[in-house]
């Protein structure tokens, strides 16, 4: 016979750890910065030191600069081309995974459909955006051990790409040495994508709006606001205390957490005052409604897009299996593969979703009387 002492203790030994994720309420221990960089971090500007040049001096250099970027300009349209007229390249299907593209956050503008409803929306810039290095399957080795198991029958590679071009003299010598081999200028922001090995891209290659087609749901991830140590009231919304004769000094407290009982502590998870912002967070299944060729500008559905105007933001295919490409009902067909191999014309003009109203055009036309 167990007594009860031992029936509880079996019992409490059966039951899953309060730290595991049944229990702890939304904490996500992983997704905090980190303390310090770790040990493989490249550095990436370095002191800038005044080198004193003359006027005539600074010009040169200015044109250099634009020289070269003019020919990485030449390259990737080579580059396109050549992928375009080969005939090796996979053909699409709906267990590939295609690369992303880093975007910059630049504002908001509201839309309206055709029946009146107005929509919020989200402009993000591609800019500037090359394939620097491709890593294959068998050479690929993430930097931590991914959360799902991997698939060894369709393993993944490893796309690096960078965004926005960069001085190279604001760079370290270490940073620039990333982009030698590949010919690209060294870029400011830099990101890995996980790819199929028949979405690989050769360096180079230049990575614009028609990589995505108006109608097409993506996957925006963003790092939030930092607003630093904030209370309960603006971290978790709190309503505080009354404000009433014998309130004192607790109108923006949290009030009882409920520590007493068996539990006698506090529970992980448990809304407190902290540290609010600066955390990774993904919109999923955003719709793109608009696009601009000229500027390479994206009107993506939502208006809660994390970040700051004019941060960094990461665009990928969406996951959810109700919107992704291949899905049944899903507009417009397959995804140009392994990316749009002949760029939009950049007179082209603006395309638009078919279900909203196109400000171009009239809505109301007047015709002369018969009188």
């Amino acid at each position: 016979m167990f007594s009860s002492t031992s029936v509880s203790t079996l019992l409490r030994s059966l039951l899953p750890s309060p730290w595991s994720s049944t229990i702890v309420r939304s904490k996500n221990y992983l997704n905090r910065p980190r303390l310090r960089n770790p040990v493989w971090f490249v550095k990436k500007t370095r002191t800038l030191h005044d080198e004193q040049f003359t006027v005539d001096n600074t010009a040169f250099l200015k044109e250099v600069k634009l020289e070269t970027i003019q020919a990485a300009a030449q390259r990737n349209q080579s580059n396109l081309l050549q992928l375009a007229n080969n005939d090796q390249v996979a053909q699409w299907s709906p267990g590939l995974k295609r690369t992303g593209v880093i975007a910059k956050k630049i504002g908001q503008y509201p839309m309206w459909t055709k029946n009146g409803q107005k929509i919020r929306t989200t402009l993000l810039q591609i800019i500037d955006n090359e394939v620097v290095k491709y890593i294959p399957p068998e050479e690929y080795r993430p930097s931590q051990e991914p959360r799902q198991r991997r698939n060894w029958r369709r393993p993944y590679g490893c796309l690096l790409v960078g965004a926005e071009h960069g001085d190279p003299s604001l760079f370290t010598k270490e940073y620039a040495g990333l982009f030698q081999n590949s010919g690209v200028l060294p870029k400011k922001h830099l990101c890995r994508f996980i790819i199929s090995p028949e979405a690989a891209l050769s360096p180079g290659t230049a990575l614009t709006v028609g990589h995505f087609r108006v109608g097409d749901y993506v996957d925006v991830r963003g790092l939030t606001v930092d607003r630093g140590f904030q209370g309960v009231v603006k971290r978790h919304g709190f309503k505080g205390m009354p404000k009433s004769h014998g309130v004192t000094k607790t109108h923006r407290r949290p009030g009882n957490i409920g520590a007493g009982g068996n539990k006698a502590r506090v529970w992980p998870g448990t809304k407190m005052p902290g540290h609010m912002g600066n955390r990774w967070r993904v919109l999923r299944g955003l719709q793109i409604l608009r696009i601009n060729a000229q500027h390479n500008v994206l009107w993506v559905m939502g208006s809660n897009i994390a970040g700051n105007t004019n941060g960094i933001v990461y665009i990928y295919d969406t996951v959810l299996p109700l919107r992704k490409h291949g899905a049944k009902g899903v507009r417009p067909g397959p995804p140009p593969f392994p990316t749009a191999l002949e760029p939009l014309p950049a007179d082209a003009g603006d395309v638009w979703l078919e279900d909203l109203h196109d400000f171009r055009s009239l809505s109301i036309t007047y015709s002369a009387s018969n009188e």
